[in-house]
């Protein structure tokens, strides 16, 4: 049984983690980052820190910072309402374990603490491969909503005007599920174009980085694995298009 600390200014929250994590873990709760750190103390004892990131006062990442100063290795899944993959990326930076994003539902929860809890990305998965693509940080050493990406090296594909990448994604429930994103010949093209530039940074690790973003848009979005495993990008939705402008920018 895990000793978990909440740290979330909404009472509904608190209310629904307590009933949904009772049966498995003890929890103290906490209504903003000065009361969790109070409770936290040297950090000794706590297995998890679940820690709203918009609260009066500090916000998650200041609370992140302060409790990394006491025990560095601390498991925190920041938990947000206002939550973007830049903000997700932030959380990484800072040391979070996972991003979960509000509403969620109950399965969604308990899946990201299970997660958190059994190290399954430390235990499943080799030692993650750099995390910079052009500047640009990925997912593979981090999990969002409780999913884990990784790259399968070496399997990409052509066929009928497509490339085909091939990622392993790892689920709350410790389930390794294959997952294909198929980006079609025009996108390179566009993307050149909206670049200006005929050679992208990092090479064939470029078009690898930009459907692993598109990837983890969807999870993001979806909290589950696209259906029947296939996602195909069909268009430089904003988000591609900003990973594009970050990655050019390190470059």
């Amino acid at each position: 049984m895990a000793k978990i600390l909440l740290i979330d200014d909404e009472d509904n929250i608190r209310m629904m983690v307590r009933l949904a994590l009772q049966q498995k873990h003890t929890s103290e709760q906490a209504r903003d980052g000065n009361e969790g750190l109070a409770l936290f103390g040297t950090g000794a004892g706590w297995d998890l820190v679940l820690l709203d990131y918009r609260m009066p006062g500090m916000n998650g990442m200041e609370v992140l910072d302060a409790m990394r100063t006491k025990r560095p290795k601390i498991n925190v899944i920041i938990i947000s309402a206002f939550g973007t993959l830049d903000l997700f990326r932030d959380a990484m930076q800072h040391g979070a374990t996972d991003f979960l994003r509000k509403p969620f539902t109950i399965d969604m929860l308990r899946g990201s603490v299970q997660a958190a809890l059994t190290h399954q990305s430390e235990a499943v998965w080799s030692e993650p491969e750099p995390t910079l693509v052009g500047g640009s940080l990925t997912f593979e050493s981090s999990t969002l909503n409780g999913y884990r990406i990784k790259f399968r090296t070496g399997s990409s594909v052509k066929a009928q005007g497509e490339t085909i990448y091939t990622f392993a994604v790892l689920t709350p429930e410790g389930q390794s599920r294959a997952c294909t994103v198929l980006l079609p010949g025009y996108i390179p093209e566009l993307v050149r174009a909206q670049t200006n530039r005929d050679t992208l940074p990092a090479g064939d690790r470029f078009w690898e980085g930009l459907c692993e973003e598109a990837l983890s848009n969807y999870l993001w979005q979806n909290a589950s694995v696209p259906q029947e495993g296939v996602l195909r990008v069909t268009e430089l939705t904003p988000d591609l298009q900003g990973w594009i402008c970050a990655v050019i920018q390190h470059s």
